[in-house]
């Protein structure tokens, strides 16, 4: 079918192409636009404040923070993460079988490779974490992969079990001293 460019001509497929092609402008555009209100409307702002003078910085909000500052580090720097040392210590006490990949005293985050457990035969390979300075089962949480994949949770527990027993036996012998 010679195509001559008038309306008759063209097949339903080309009508249907050019609709989408429409279509998806039109949804561009009532999204920029969405943006562009959701942007313009603050109304917690005093009209006044939009007519600054030009050593005020524009985009900038009472507090001195701008659009700008979520690509920046803003946080204290100082500010670290606490972590139950008895925890922590005795996570390295009872996997000290493993192989340590990774390991963060700040984060509470202890990575390991495969190993194989004393007397056992398959090869496990653990990652722990420790989230709260509190010496509580809550404050460590671990993953214990074997070659096929996740351990059981029954040997995820026995590990906990055998942490926290060891971080409990850790604090009664600081108290001793």
């Amino acid at each position: 079918m010679p195509a001559s460019g008038g309306l008759g001509t063209r097949t339903r497929k080309e009508v249907w192409g050019d609709y989408m092609v429409f279509q998806r402008i039109l949804t561009m555009c009532m999204a920029i636009s969405s943006v562009l209100v959701v942007v313009g409307c603050d109304a917690s702002r005093n009209p006044d404040d939009y007519y600054k003078s030009p050593t005020e910085s524009i985009g900038t909000n009472d507090e001195g923070e701008s659009i700008w500052d979520i690509f920046g580090n803003v946080e204290d720097p100082n500010i670290t993460l606490e972590v139950n040392k008895y925890i922590w210590n005795a996570s390295l006490d009872v996997l000290n079988f493993l192989p340590i990949q990774a390991a963060d005293p700040f984060s509470g985050v202890l990575v390991t490779g495969y190993g194989t457990p004393p007397g056992g035969g398959r090869s496990y390979r653990a990652t722990v974490y420790v989230q709260d300075p509190a010496l509580d089962a809550r404050s460590l949480n671990v993953a214990l992969y074997t070659q096929s994949g996740p351990a059981s949770a029954d040997a995820v527990r026995a590990v906990e079990d055998a942490i926290l027993t060891r971080a409990r036996q850790l604090r009664q012998a600081d108290a001793n001293l």
